[in-house]
């Protein structure tokens, strides 16, 4: 797998199509399922590119960070926070890939397709226990193991990872920290790849910091 990264920034403007749209609406579904989602809640979402999931939560709680490596996608953001008169949505430039540090404290952290875009997780799993508070959860959405195929001829621009091993990752969350693991199947999508099209199944992975004293 190359280092050359995406440019995200060129793809902004396009980015909302039907499919990711439904994507995360289905994520949401499914995060909704497993954490019961209140309007006292501070929200981070890691890697948030357009928007469409954190909005989807948007109007269930009391703040979200939405976080991002592309000022592209951030302003396509912006623009939806600023047409929609938003007062609840803060968009951060921040890169994991360069150093940045996540910051604050969060009841929270969402992240959806943005994992296999990360070289090593298991440090960015030690930012997201540091950012949550007591009794926090985590919701992380990416693909199953696809072999490369999800992304075809684009495999190459910054994908670190052809999917997850739910058994794997799930064994990284408790090495970082996280109890109460649990996966479900929260979204399918078909795609076209080198010998036809097929379904690709994208997990959503909950887990929770432990509770003050706990």
């Amino acid at each position: 797998m190359d280092e050359e990264r995406r440019d995200f920034d060129q793809e902004a403007a396009d980015w909302d199509n039907p499919g990711r749209v439904k994507m995360a609406q289905n994520i949401a579904a499914a995060i909704k399922k497993s954490v019961k989602i209140n309007r006292d809640m501070e929200v981070l979402d890691f890697g948030c590119g357009t928007g469409l999931l954190a909005l989807e939560l948007q109007p269930l709680v009391h703040e979200l960070t939405c976080v991002d490596s592309s000022a592209g996608m951030l302003k396509v953001l912006s623009n939806k926070i600023e047409e929609r008169q938003l007062n609840n949505v803060r968009p951060l430039l921040l890169d994991v890939e360069k150093g940045d540090q996540l910051i604050g404290a969060y009841d929270l952290v969402i992240s959806s397709m943005t994992l296999h875009h990360i070289r090593d997780i298991k440090p960015l799993l030690a930012q997201f226990l540091r950012i949550l508070k007591p009794g926090g959860w985590l919701c992380l959405a990416d693909l199953d193991l696809d072999q490369g195929h999800f992304h075809g001829a684009n495999h190459n621009q910054g994908v670190f990872h052809f999917g997850f091993d739910r058994k794997l990752l799930g064994k990284d969350l408790e090495d970082a920290g996280f109890f109460q693991v649990e996966f479900s199947t929260g979204a399918e999508v078909m795609r076209f790849y080198p010998g036809g099209v097929k379904p690709f199944t994208i997990f959503v992975a909950t887990a929770r910091k432990a509770s003050a004293g706990a």
